[in-house]
């Protein structure tokens, strides 16, 4: 199976959402190393918006972050779909496409991310159909460790459920940094443990985002908010224990301006900055 992950050391990217798309068409800011879209939003496009996001493609690095796939889902994987999905990511170079470990369909559509049981079951249904999407893609994809507010059936750590499907589905991990901390403030566990449990050899890139306290026992991962101190300290935990990995900003409402999403970007250059001594990096198979 080819391999067309971007593993450069150092890269800085930012989500695009469509509110971004005039100021990024008159300037991409030097912070910006690439860029990442939900390919189910810029599919179907035409007219103005298809021809604006391909002049972006042109010209920059992209990524693809998936929301339907629904990987855990009882339902059959969506050929039709997944062949759309090869066909874009020619079309625009796309160099990595991820999922979330998580399903959104069953008999309808939900719209959202739901948890997949911790079980070894769960385990024995995913591998074969992250196999089955990477066969028709003819590469590797990435599996994100998502936020989830409830675990229905679990019987093992969730932990050892992300790392047995890494590794059973040959496939790479999408590193959330604030997915782990969320989850952790949630759910009662060690977030650093967490982090430095997962597998440094699996590792596509990474995400930041911010998220609303709900309660003090309750956060919401809303994309909506600056990313706050615990997770930068968290993402350079990351960088300490796995050796600098390309991280993505992401930012899904109350977006401001370019000029303020670049001083978040900053933060995390000048993080990986601190370990980007060819002694500190970790060796990636």
């Amino acid at each position: 199976m080819t391999q067309i992950i971007n593993t450069d050391l150092g890269m800085v990217g930012l989500g695009l959402r469509r509110e971004m798309l005039d100021e990024l068409l008159m300037h991409v800011p030097k912070q910006v190393d690439f860029m990442e879209v939900a390919p189910e939003n810029w599919l179907k496009l035409g007219g103005r918006f298809k021809k604006q996001f391909k002049a972006l493609t042109s010209a920059n690095s992209f990524a693809c972050h998936g929301l339907s796939l629904s990987i855990g889902s009882t339902a059959p994987i969506d050929i039709e779909f997944v062949k759309s999905l090869k066909k874009f990511f020619d079309e625009h170079d796309v160099k990595i496409y991820s999922e979330h470990l998580s399903y959104c369909s069953g008999t309808g559509h939900m719209y959202d991310l739901m948890p997949i049981p911790f079980t070894l079951e769960a385990i024995a249904h995913v591998v074969p159909r992250i196999k089955q999407v990477q066969d028709i893609l003819g590469r590797q994809i990435a599996i994100e460790n998502v936020s989830y507010y409830a675990a229905p059936g679990q019987k093992m750590s969730e932990l050892a459920f992300t790392n047995a499907i890494l590794e059973q589905a040959d496939c790479k991990l999408l590193l959330d940094v604030n997915n782990i901390y969320v989850n952790s403030v949630n759910h009662g566990y060690d977030a650093e443990a967490f982090l430095t449990g997962l597998p440094t050899q699996r590792i596509a890139y990474g995400h930041v985002a911010g998220h609303y306290n709900e309660a003090d026992d309750l956060i919401v991962d809303t994309h909506g908010a600056d990313v706050i101190d615990p997770v930068w300290q968290l993402l350079d935990k990351a960088y300490q224990t796995h050796g600098v990995f390309s991280t993505l900003l992401e930012r899904d409402f109350n977006i401001p301006t370019i000029n303020v999403l670049t001083k978040e970007l900053d933060i995390i250059h000048n993080l990986q900055a601190k370990y980007l001594d060819k002694s500190l990096i970790k060796q990636r198979a």
